[in-house]
């Protein structure tokens, strides 16, 4: 569902009450609950095991990242639930 590289694809997130879904080009890829204990046990097998804040704030700041590929962001809306 990722477009060819020199389009934009669109993303859309969403977190409510611990509840995330991301959407790309219009199909939803990820839906999850935070906290819960499926959610532990995945971080427990990932990357992020050792740091213990990782995924743990309710607020906070938005980053954005790429990967050393390059990457360009428009229209970026964040709104409030």
């Amino acid at each position: 569902m990722v477009k060819p590289v020199g389009e934009f694809n669109h993303t859309k997130i969403v977190i409510n009450k611990g509840h995330v879904e991301h959407w790309l080009n219009g199909t939803k890829v990820v839906d999850y609950q935070l906290w819960t204990p499926e959610w532990e046990q995945t971080k427990a097998k990932s990357k992020w095991k050792d740091v213990k804040p990782y995924g743990m704030s309710k607020t906070g700041h938005i980053a954005l990242q790429d990967h050393g590929g390059g990457v360009w962001f428009k229209n970026i809306k964040i709104k409030p639930l």
